[in-house]
């Protein structure tokens, strides 16, 4: 399956991005990077997710214990 072709955008391709990347010797218009412009909601979301993981982690680890604890205490001895 192709994809149909478009004509030519002239103001699309004197877009200011287009120009930059064009600049850059990119094919394409994306060029990553850039400023946050309010990195302290970021920063605030980063600490809330990384007590997640560290919590997450703690309760796997936790949870291999008590399972093998648990397989122990059923299971007949040898």
């Amino acid at each position: 399956m192709t994809r149909p072709t478009l004509p030519p955008d002239p103001e699309a391709y004197d877009a200011e991005r287009n120009v930059h990347a064009r600049k850059r010797g990119l094919a394409a218009p994306y060029i990553a990077g850039g400023r946050d412009p309010e990195p302290e909601i970021g920063r605030a979301e980063d600490r809330r997710l990384l007590r997640w993981l560290i919590l997450m982690v703690v309760a796997v680890v936790l949870s291999g214990f008590v399972l093998g604890i648990l397989g122990n205490l059923i299971s007949p001895g040898t």
